[in-house]
């Protein structure tokens, strides 16, 4: 499913994804990648995130999370929601 660069950085930040089972990590859906990284992850982790999967494809994962409904919503904090939304329209449109 992943290529073995993204199973790598999921692999490096493990303990960012502590509430997924061990075997069970390098299958996380990018969604579920995107919104860990950005929300606990470091300067670093995110620009890496954005050279493996681009980031103009972060922010559209990003968007679509905060568009589905209330019962769906993703857990962005709202500190990361605002700062990423000026982000990405800034400089992922």
């Amino acid at each position: 499913m992943h290529s073995p660069e993204i199973k790598s950085f999921i692999r490096d930040h493990s303990a960012l994804f502590w509430y997924i089972p061990e075997h069970k990590k390098e299958d996380i859906s990018e969604a579920v990648m995107v919104e860990t990284i950005l929300n606990y992850g470091d300067l670093e982790s995110v620009k890496k995130l954005f050279s493996l999967i681009g980031i103009k494809k972060t922010a559209a994962i990003f968007f679509e999370s905060l568009g589905q409904s209330e019962r769906k919503r993703g857990n962005y904090h709202e500190l990361t929601i605002h700062f990423f939304t000026l982000f990405f329209k800034r400089y992922a449109s």
